[in-house]
C-alpha cells in the first residue's frame, strides 16, 4: 500500500512539473460544474454572475483564457445541460450570484477564494489586482467603428435585457452597466420611466439609455468631489460645469453685436488745398479756430474776401466710430482633433 502512494505521489509531483503552468485562478464549484436549482434539478440555461468580493453587484471580469486577455459575458450562462464553461478569474477573493434562466435567484456567495495564482503557477508569482482591471462604467477610446464584445458605444442608444428591446445592445450582460447608469445619472432616460429600483426596472424589460457621445469630447467636471475651479460656467459652456452627462460648447458661434468690439476710435491729419485766388465754403458761413487772433472767441466770419488766395489749411480730427456688423456668418470655433469610437464598459 505504501509503495502504491509513493508511485502515486511520484507521478502526481512528475505531473506537476511537467504540466503546463496556468496563469489564473478559477471558483471551485463553479467553472466546469453542472448547477442546480433549488429543487434539486439541473438549471439548464443558468446565469451565473461574477461580482467583486465585499459589493452588491459590481461586476468583475471572467477569462476565456487563462492569461486573463479574453473577456467572457458577465454574466455566464449554463449550458442545456445546466455546466457552466470554464472560466479564469484574478486571483483573491470574489462574490457570485447564480440565477435560474427565467431569473431566479439559486445562491449567493460572497467571498469565495480563487483557486490558483492569476500571476503564475504553482503556489507562487504575481497576482493580478481586480481594481486595475476594466471596472462596469468606464470609458475607453478604440480605433474602430464596430462593436466589442464585453463594451457598448457611448452613442445615446438604449441598452436592457434580452426581450427589451435595448437598441445598443439587448442581453443579459448588460444587468450590471443598466444598474450602475441607473444610479450614477438620473437624468438617463428609462423607458417606461423610473420604477422602485434598478433592478425592478431591469427585471421588467425596460431600457436605459447610454451616454451620448458622438461628436463630443469628454472633459473633467468642474468640480470633482472639490469646490468649482469655474474653468467651465454656463455662462460660456452652455450648461452647468457640475453636472454628471452635461454637454455644452458648439463647433462654431455667429457674433452679436453685443459681442463686437467697442470703442473703436480712428484719429488722423486732413489739409485742404485752394488755388491762388480760389475761395472756400462753409455751412453754416463761419469756421470755428481755437487759436488767439481773428474775430471775438476765435470766430471768424465767412466771407470770399477774407479767404482769397489761400493755398491750403491744415489741421487735425478725431473720428469716433461705433459698428452696426450683425456677423452674418458663424465662424469654427473647434479644436484640432482625430476621430474614434467611445466605449463604455458592460
Amino acid at each position: 500500500m505504501r509503495k502504491i502512494s509513493r508511485l502515486f505521489l511520484t507521478a502526481l509531483f512528475a505531473a506537476t512539473l511537467s504540466g503546463p503552468t496556468l496563469a489564473a485562478g478559477t471558483v471551485p464549484g463553479f467553472s466546469l460544474s453542472p448547477q442546480f436549482d433549488l429543487s434539486g434539478k439541473l438549471a439548464p440555461g443558468c446565469k451565473l454572475f461574477i461580482i467583486q468580493a465585499g459589493t452588491t453587484s459590481t461586476p468583475q471580469n471572467a477569462y476565456q483564457d487563462s492569461g486573463l486577455t479574453q473577456v467572457l459575458p458577465n454574466p455566464l450562462t449554463c449550458d442545456a445541460a445546466g455546466r457552466l464553461g470554464q472560466f479564469f478569474v484574478a486571483d483573491g477573493l470574489i462574490k457570485v450570484r447564480l440565477q435560474t434562466a427565467a431569473g431566479v435567484q439559486i445562491t449567493t456567495l460572497d467571498n469565495i477564494l480563487v483557486i490558483g495564482p492569476s500571476g503564475g503557477g504553482g503556489g507562487g508569482g504575481g497576482t493580478i489586482d481586480p481594481t486595475t482591471i476594466f471596472q462596469t462604467g468606464a470609458f475607453m477610446q478604440f480605433y474602430g467603428t464596430g462593436t466589442l464584445t464585453g463594451w457598448v458605444r457611448a452613442n445615446g442608444r438604449t441598452i436592457g435585457s434580452a426581450t427589451s428591446g435595448a437598441t445598443e445592445r439587448a442581453n443579459a450582460d448588460t444587468q450590471a452597466l443598466f444598474v450602475y447608469l441607473w444610479g450614477a445619472d438620473a437624468n438617463l432616460a428609462v423607458s417606461g420611466g423610473r420604477g422602485a429600483s434598478a433592478a425592478a426596472d431591469y427585471a421588467a424589460n425596460k431600457t436605459i439609455a447610454l451616454p451620448d457621445l458622438r461628436g463630443r469630447a469628454i472633459a473633467g467636471l468642474d468640480d470633482m468631489g472639490s469646490s468649482a475651479a469655474g474653468r467651465l460656467t454656463s455662462t460660456y459652456f452652455g450648461a452647468s460645469g457640475t453636472c454628471l452627462g452635461c454637454a455644452g460648447g458648439a463647433e462654431s458661434r455667429t457674433l452679436t453685436l453685443a459681442q463686437l468690439p467697442t470703442g473703436i476710435t480712428s484719429s488722423g491729419s486732413n489739409s485742404i488745398t485752394v488755388g491762388v485766388g480760389g475761395t472756400i465754403a462753409f455751412t453754416p458761413n463761419t469756421i470755428q479756430n481755437g487759436t488767439a487772433g481773428g474775430g471775438a472767441n476765435g470766430v471768424f466770419p465767412f466771407s470770399s474776401s477774407n479767404w482769397t488766395g489761400i493755398s491750403s489749411i491744415s489741421g487735425t480730427n478725431s473720428i469716433s466710430v461705433t459698428s452696426s456688423n450683425t456677423s452674418g456668418a458663424a465662424h469654427a470655433t473647434a479644436s484640432p482633433m482625430m476621430l474614434a469610437t467611445i466605449f463604455i464598459k458592460l
